[in-house]
């Protein structure tokens, strides 16, 4: 090195000018490693306190209950008289005591102060049956001793004097208070259900072994609001047994006689002239017998409390002729000590059951939940109880004459891991099944919250739209970046990576309103272009390569691809055109109608081949472009190294290329895929958006994220179909963490294997 050159090196490197710039090197440097730092740090706290925000809505789901004794208290008008019914209202403000007399007391829940008292208007007759004819509508009927029925109603007041809130409560007979009578004798066993425009009544008479049905039509006066009865129709049949219930349940047609024992015959009332015995079963097992029977809300499963400390839950399950049995669902283990009483909930399939020792238990049907127990009084045993409208609270009798008021603080008893992630059978269904139904417009409705449908859903899509995508995505990133000359790729790449520009609601919409009907109606031709156009590629290939060499060479290697694309349209407007023709060949002239009457399979417009052709489409320049970036930038001198050693192009690809590639190559699967779970739009609108467990590629599905979509803004907020959103959303971040995490692993280890090459 010269002299000059040295000096100026050495005046380069030393002095003011060089320590200014090692000074802005530094700041500089350590900026970009701190912002850099804060940058990850932050996505990081980002991701987690997106997963604690969804946890924090989601943890109140699995909150144990609480239940509280708020007051105790000598039983309002006393403990002479044997209670029949208790009515709370919506605030547990004040109560409605029914006594076996007639006497009606009203009471605040508070102290028991009484605030109401009255009497029905038996004439001189005596109660001798009652029954809950609408607990919603708060509507009891009574059977008399002298064959007479008389419908009472209560309800509650509310004023404000002195600008306080005061309920009191208040009776009505909406059918008058003149009792109806039905027969000459003693009720012993009464049955009512109401509907709009009739009502059914079932009775059977003291000493007698007959059971009476009769049909009532509601018929309102033109004068007044007043609704008088008349009879329409009545039938009879006997019964050799014990007979302890009779039971209506909602639809006003089935008719449960009940014995002692539990022994139950069950009859179909449709036509009230003939009543036809349906089925003959027994309820339980020998050793035990039933001390009482409700029906849970909406009148369809028989709740049957026993003498051995179990609650049972039956219901009628249609089979496979269209017959109906009663069929035993779930089996409650409340206590060591026998049911005393059985409380049901009003918006919800929930219970209360007390038990010979004193003790409050609360229970969800459907969950098949155990939400808590409470200890009514000590060495009393507990009776009869009701829970309140809003479910928050409860008033429980015990035998010593005192009663109990019980606040509960359960908002969400109808979600459990079981009833999430299990089969569940709910009410009317022929066997349990996995079912997302979160709204109805009945109100005895049973929610479904199950998320297996909607998991299956989301990985039926991501897998259908995965196989149309990735074998057309990876095998053109292959020609494009290994076999296509420079000056195309740099046409083709952007041109393929635009697309994915397209938003996803322009492609759902096409695939929902064009591309669905279009595919019923040439349903032969898609499958059609299956293997017309790889054959026809195969046959252009052969054909060109037999072409002589001086026409062959007119285009180079590398652009030869360019001229497959008036092929590939040819070709799929010829499968297409093939649709008729194959339909009439080989499907009758009717795909569709074919494959759903000869072959048995569902078929439903907008279905998984819809949403493997649409989403596909989405996920191709997401995978199309990693795949390509990963082949292209496998370096020159493996190439060239395989090459000079005397390997074809085909096997450097194999040898060298895909294996140096393979850690892209699989991310850009895991992109894709990660893509197509989390899809919204195009399964929202072209997948029919039906919650369905079937791999049939010709139904649809309904995935998490298009669910959110869809149910979120009904969703009332901090409601148990709210929460169970946000647990849907917590499962997809799961399940993209979890599944990205594994790719990741694996993509690792993939470039630890062949980084060596």
């Amino acid at each position: 090195m010269s002299s000059t050159v040295q000096s100026k090196l050495d005046a380069a490197l030393k002095g003011p000018a060089f320590e200014k710039r090692i000074r802005r090197r530094n700041i500089a440097d350590a900026v970009s490693k701190y912002g850099i730092s804060i940058g990850g740090m932050g996505v990081i706290f980002s991701v987690l306190l997106i997963m604690f925000f969804l946890l924090y809505v989601v943890m109140p789901l699995f909150v144990s209950p609480t239940i509280e004794k708020a007051s105790e208290y000598s039983l309002p008008g006393g403990k002479a008289e044997k209670s029949i019914f208790y009515g709370v209202d919506e605030y547990q403000s004040s109560a409605i005591r029914f006594a076996e007399s007639g006497k009606l007391i009203g009471f605040k829940i508070a102290d028991g102060a009484i605030n109401f008292e009255e009497a029905l208007p038996l004439n001189g007759a005596t109660i001798t049956a009652h029954t809950i004819v609408d607990e919603i509508k708060q509507i009891i009927a009574f059977g008399l001793s002298d064959g007479r029925v008389i419908f009472a109603q209560y309800g509650y007041d509310v004023s404000y004097p002195d600008n306080v809130r005061t309920i009191t409560p208040k009776v009505t007979y909406p059918f008058g208070e003149e009792p109806l009578e039905i027969a000459d004798s003693a009720i012993s066993l009464l049955a009512v259900k109401s509907s709009e425009s009739e009502i059914r009544l079932a009775y059977k008479l003291e000493g007698s072994k007959e059971v009476t049905v009769k049909q009532f039509t509601k018929t309102e006066s033109m004068l007044s609001d007043d609704v008088a009865l008349e009879l329409d129709s009545e039938g009879q049949f006997s019964t050799n047994q014990d007979t302890k219930w009779l039971m209506i349940d909602t639809s006003g047609r089935n008719l449960y006689v009940i014995s002692s024992k539990g022994v139950t015959d069950f009859y179909d009332i449709a036509g009230i002239e003939e009543p036809k015995l349906v089925q003959h079963v027994n309820l339980l097992k020998e050793n035990e017998k039933p001390n009482v029977i409700r029906f849970l809300l909406g009148d369809y499963s028989l709740m049957i409390g026993t003498d051995k400390g179990n609650v049972y839950q039956w219901f009628p399950v249609r089979d496979q002729q269209n017959d109906f049995a009663l069929k035993q669902i779930r089996k409650f283990e409340v206590s060591n000590a026998a049911i005393q009483s059985i409380g049901i909930e009003l918006a919800r399939k929930g219970f209360a059951a007390t038990d010979a020792e004193g003790e409050f238990h609360l229970f969800h049907s459907t969950s098949e939940r155990h939400l808590g127990t409470e200890q009514v009084k000590k060495g009393a045993a507990a009776g009869l109880l009701t829970i309140s409208p809003r479910a928050d609270g409860a008033i429980v009798e015990s035998a010593d004459g005192k009663l109990v008021h019980f606040e509960i603080d359960n908002e969400h008893p109808d979600v459990s891991f079981a009833s999430l992630w299990g089969k569940v059978w709910y009410e009317g269904y022929e066997e349990p099944t996995y079912t997302w139904q979160s709204s109805s417009a009945s109100s005895d409705f049973e929610p479904k919250f199950s998320l297996m449908p909607l998991t299956f859903g989301t990985i039926k899509a991501a897998l259908y739209s995965m196989l149309f995508a990735v074998p057309i995505a990876i095998l053109a990133a292959i020609y494009t970046a290994f076999f296509m000359d420079k000056a195309t790729r740099q046409w083709v790449k952007p041109a393929v990576e635009m697309i994915e520009a397209l938003p996803t609601v322009i492609l759902g919409f096409l695939a929902g309103l064009w591309l669905a009907p279009y595919m019923e109606a040439n349903l032969p031709g898609f499958f059609a272009l299956l293997i017309v156009i790889p054959l026809g590629i195969i046959l252009f290939g052969y054909t060109w390569s037999r072409l002589p060499e001086n026409i062959r060479l007119m285009v180079p290697v590398g652009r030869r691809a360019v001229l497959m694309i008036p092929i590939i349209i040819f070709l799929g407007w010829f499968a297409l055109q093939l649709s008729s023709p194959i339909e009439d060949a080989m499907f009758d002239g009717n795909m569709r109608h074919w494959l759903t009457a000869s072959a048995g399979i569902d078929f439903d417009q907008r279905n998984a081949m819809v949403i493997g052709f649409a989403m596909g489409f989405a996920l191709i320049p997401t995978i199309f472009s990693v795949t390509e970036d990963a082949i292209y930038n496998v370096p020159s001198y493996l190439v060239n190294g395989s090459l000079a050693l005397g390997a074809s192009g085909w096997q450097t690809l194999v040898g060298v290329v895909l294996p140096t590639a393979s850690p892209g190559i699989f991310s850009a699967i895991m992109l894709g895929f990660g893509r197509g779970v989390g899809e919204t739009m195009i399964v929202l609108m072209a997948s029919g958006n039906t919650p369905l467990m079937e791999v049939n590629i010709f139904e649809g599905m309904r995935t998490l994220s298009a669910n959110l979509a869809v149910e979120m803004a009904e969703a009332e907020v901090a409601s148990s179909h709210y929460r169970v959103l946000f647990l849907a959303g917590l499962v997809l971040f799961v399940f993209t963490f979890l599944f990205n995490t594994l790719a990741e692993v694996v993509r690792q280890r993939m470039r630890r294997k062949y980084g060596s090459l």
